[in-house]
C-alpha cells in the first residue's frame, strides 16, 4: 500500500507540472519526516550524488559539443558526406543519418546532435524536394542516436547510478547505434524510390569530394580519438571528455570559427544544461534513499518475480510501462526515476545489466520522438520552423524502427553484449 500511494504522489507532482528535481527530492524528503529519520542525511545524499569523478564527463562532453555547434562543424560533416553519397536515389537523407552518427560519437547529447545537423540538412534536403514531414522526422530521429552511440550522457548516469562499468556500457551501445543508423538509411533510401520525392544531385568531383572530406577531418579524427582513448583504457570517460574538449576548442580556433563571445555563449548553454541535470540527479538520490528505507524497490521487485514468471514477459511488462512514460517524461527523467527502482528485479530474473542499460536506453530514445513532451520533436521544430504535428507525423515511422530494434534487442542479445563480452 505504501508504494502505491508514495508512485501516486509523485505522478501527481508531475501532472502538476512541478519541475522534476523538486518533485523528486521534495518528495523524497517528506518521506524521510514521516520516517523520522534526521535530514541531515539530505545534504549529505545531495553532496554524494554530484561527488563523483564519472559525472565530471556530463559537463565537459556538453561543452565540447557546444563549441563544435557554434564553430559549424556540422557543415562540414554534413558537405563531406553529402559529397559521396550525395547523388544517390534519396543520398542525402544517408547524408544526414551518417552525419548524426559522426557527430553522436562526439557529443553524446541527442538535442545537440539534431540541432547541430538540423541546421544544416533540413534547408538543403527541402530545397531538393524531400518530402518535409519526411525529412524533420528524419532528423528527430538521427539526433536520438547521440544518446545510444557512445560516449553517450544517459549511459553515464545509468553507469553511475547502478554501479555498472561505463566502458562496457559504450561498447554495448555500439552494436543497437549502428544497427538502428542502417536501418533510418534503408527506410530513407526505399521512401525516396518509392515515392519519388527527390531532386537528384550531380556527382561531386574528386576534388570536391577531397576537399570536404579534408575539412571535416579533424573533427572525424576528435571522434576516433575520444571513443579509441576509452576503449584502449588510455584515459576514463571524463579525461577523454576533457581532452576532447582541449581539442575541440583548439580546431574552432585554429579554423577561426570562434570568438569570446561563441565561447560565452557555449559555456552559459553547458553550464545551464549541466545544472539542470546535476539538480535532477541529487533530487532523484534523495527519493531514492527515501524509498529504499521505505523498501520500495524490493516490494516492487517482489511483484514483479512472483507475479511474471519469465524474464521475457518482465521485459516487455517494462516496456509497456517505458513507453507509456515516455509521454509525459523526458528521458533523463524516466531514467532517475525508474531505474533504481526497478534495478533490484532486473538482477533477480537475472538478466544483464549493461544489456537492461541498451534496452533501456532504447525505449527513452522513443520517447524523445513521441509526443507530447519528445524533446527531439521541439528541438526540430525550432530549427525546422515547422508545426509539432508536422514533425511528429514524420517521425512515427522511425520511432516504429526503434520499437522494432527494442524487441530485436530481446530475441537477440547479441547485438549489445557481443562486443563487450566477446571481443574485449
Amino acid at each position: 500500500m505504501e508504494a502505491f500511494l508514495i508512485l501516486t504522489a509523485l505522478l501527481a507532482l508531475l501532472l502538476l507540472r512541478t519541475p522534476v528535481a523538486i518533485a523528486l527530492g521534495g518528495l523524497g524528503v517528506i518521506l524521510l519526516v514521516l520516517k523520522g529519520l534526521p535530514l541531515v542525511a539530505v545534504p549529505q545524499r545531495l553532496h554524494g550524488s554530484v561527488d563523483s569523478f564519472e559525472l565530471l564527463a556530463v559537463p565537459m562532453f556538453l561543452l565540447m559539443s557546444n563549441i563544435l555547434l557554434k564553430g559549424g562543424v556540422g557543415r562540414d560533416l554534413y558537405a563531406a558526406v553529402q559529397s559521396w553519397v550525395g547523388h544517390w536515389p534519396g543520398g542525402l537523407g544517408v547524408a544526414t543519418i551518417l552525419s548524426c552518427t559522426l557527430f553522436s560519437a562526439i557529443s553524446g547529447s541527442s538535442v545537440a546532435t539534431a540541432a547541430t545537423v538540423g541546421t544544416v540538412a533540413i534547408p538543403e534536403m527541402t530545397r531538393r524536394g524531400y518530402d518535409r514531414p519526411f525529412v524533420l522526422g528524419m532528423l528527430a530521429a538521427g539526433g536520438t542516436l547521440g544518446i545510444l552511440i557512445p560516449p553517450s550522457i544517459p549511459l553515464i548516469i545509468y553507469g553511475v547510478v547502478t554501479e555498472t562499468s561505463i566502458p562496457l556500457l559504450f561498447l554495448a551501445g555500439i552494436g543497437p547505434g549502428l544497427f538502428l543508423a542502417g536501418a533510418f538509411i534503408v527506410y530513407g533510401l526505399l521512401f525516396a524510390r518509392i515515392t519519388g520525392a527527390y531532386q537528384p544531385m550531380p556527382k561531386a568531383s574528386w576534388g570536391e569530394r577531397g576537399r570536404a572530406s579534408l575539412m571535416a577531418l579533424p573533427t572525424v579524427l576528435l571522434a576516433v580519438g575520444i571513443v579509441g582513448s576509452i576503449y584502449a583504457g588510455i584515459a576514463t570517460p571524463s579525461e577523454s571528455a576533457g581532452l576532447g574538449f582541449v581539442f575541440a576548442l583548439v580546431i574552432t580556433l585554429a579554423m577561426k570559427r570562434l570568438d569570446f563571445a561563441m565561447l560565452k555563449e557555449a559555456v552559459q548553454n553547458s553550464l545551464s544544461t549541466t545544472v539542470m541535470i546535476l539538480i535532477i540527479i541529487a533530487g532523484a538520490k534523495v527519493f531514492s534513499y527515501a524509498i529504499t528505507l521505505y523498501l520500495i524497490p524490493q516490494s516492487i521487485s517482489v511483484l514483479l518475480t512472483e507475479n511474471i514468471s519469465t524474464p521475457g514477459l518482465f521485459v516487455l511488462a517494462v516496456g509497456a510501462v517505458l513507453l507509456i512514460m515516455g509521454f509525459f517524461l523526458e528521458s533523463l527523467s524516466m531514467l532517475l526515476i525508474m531505474v533504481p527502482v526497478l534495478l533490484p528485479a532486473v538482477l533477480n530474473v537475472n538478466i544483464d545489466p549493461i544489456w537492461f542499460g541498451i534496452f533501456f536506453v532504447v525505449l527513452i530514445e522513443t520517447a524523445l520522438i513521441t509526443p507530447p513532451v519528445g524533446m527531439n520533436l521541439f528541438v526540430i521544430q525550432a530549427v525546422g520552423k515547422a508545426s509539432l504535428q508536422e514533425v511528429a507525423r514524420g517521425a512515427l515511422p522511425f520511432a516504429g524502427i526503434m520499437l522494432a530494434t527494442a524487441v530485436l534487442l530481446w530475441f537477440w542479445q547479441d547485438l549489445a553484449l557481443y562486443i563487450p563480452y566477446a571481443l574485449r
